[in-house]
């Protein structure tokens, strides 16, 4: 079965910067599982999975603007010390902000004495990534997946989304 729009691709991948630094990989873990169509992957890396099929093993360069996007400076800005509300903030520690966007995670780049600089930008954001990918599955979407948006494992979803057990997020594997 090759990869299209609503399918569920389980797959390992492993990805890298242009300098060959490991970023993450599955390898040694679970595989990842999501939807195509979903949002769930970067628009460069779900666009090379398509047509795929179970065995394929493939490398995909995908520059920053299909990954995670470029860097944008109007992300970055100064805030006071006090707004952390007696955190011990530390460069490279990150929380959710509320913004007229709604939330939105930031990483603390800068401590310039009572203020904190934060960076909105995801962290990968202009960056060129390489990936490493096995596909090691690929089968329709079920219904209940496709009205939920994420993956379900086997026997189902394992909670009662009736009672919306809880919230779900990108990240959701139930």
């Amino acid at each position: 079965m090759k990869i299209t729009d609503k399918k569920v691709v389980k797959m390992h991948y492993s990805v890298m910067d242009k300098d060959q630094n490991a970023i993450d990989s599955s390898f040694d873990n679970e595989p990842l599982e999501m939807i195509i169509g979903s949002g769930f992957l970067i628009p460069g890396l779900e666009k090379a999975l398509l047509e795929k099929t179970v065995g394929d093993k493939f490398t995909i360069e995908v520059p920053a603007i299909d990954g995670y996007g470029e860097r944008h400076e109007g992300l970055m800005q100064a805030v006071s010390m006090d707004m952390f509300e007696g955190i011990e903030v530390e460069v490279g520690m990150q929380f959710r902000a509320t913004t007229e966007q709604g939330e939105q995670s930031v990483t603390v780049i800068e401590i310039q004495g009572d203020d904190v600089v934060i960076d909105g930008n995801h962290p990968l954001s202009g960056i060129d990534l390489t990936f490493d990918v096995e596909v090691l599955e690929v089968r329709d979407a079920t219904e209940e997946e496709l009205a939920h948006g994420h993956v379900h494992g086997a026997g189902g979803c394992g909670h009662d989304h009736s009672n919306n057990e809880h919230e779900h997020d990108e990240n959701c594997k139930h």
